[in-house]
């Protein structure tokens, strides 16, 4: 897979690392604010599930 993504960028070498690091960035960028909190709500966080003392 990343031999096809490298192949298909152009440009010289440092460019497409900067365009992949660009490209990776965004899609943590997207998951961390669209992603998780989306699938967060479909998880039940609200108990406790390690009570101490009890």
């Amino acid at each position: 897979m990343f031999s096809l993504i490298w192949r298909f960028l152009p440009g010289p070498a440092w460019l497409r690392i900067v365009f992949m690091l660009a490209v990776l960035a965004g899609i943590v960028y997207a998951l961390v604010f669209y992603g998780y909190p989306w699938a967060a709500q479909f998880f039940d966080t609200e108990q406790d599930l390690a009570t101490v003392g009890s």
